[in-house]
């Protein structure tokens, strides 16, 4: 059965340059810093970075929605590092608000501002 999510990997063909977006990006540096892989461990998750993995056509499919505090303001943040628009920041019901970007490296980055989320619950 599932639990919960762990990891979230996006596809980037240049991984030292995109180690070096999402430094930028997330603040931090990764916990994992191999030429195969490198992750960052984001709010007790895994954000991973695969030089491996088939370049991705054309942004779509699952969206992976990261926490934020304010969502216009990393959206607008991202997108001065680099990332491209792909949703505006916008109200989606309950108090929920959602954007999302699309990185250099053709990776839709989601963003979420949900004070429904249940910290506790995750296993």
């Amino acid at each position: 059965m599932l639990k919960g999510l762990r990891t979230i990997v996006y596809k980037v063909p240049d991984l030292a340059r995109a180690k070096a977006w999402y430094t930028l990006a997330l603040g931090l540096a990764p916990y994992f810093d191999e030429p195969f892989y490198v992750g960052f461990k984001v709010g007790g998750f895994e954000l991973g970075l695969d030089p491996d993995a088939p370049a991705a056509n054309a942004p779509g499919g699952v969206h992976a929605f990261w926490a934020v505090d304010d969502v216009e303001a990393v959206y607008r943040q991202l997108v001065a590092l680099g990332a491209q628009p792909h949703e505006e920041p916008k109200q989606v019901g309950g108090g929920i608000k959602v954007a999302s970007v699309i990185d250099p490296f053709g990776n839709i980055l989601g963003l979420i501002l949900n004070p429904h989320f249940d910290p506790p619950a995750v296993r």
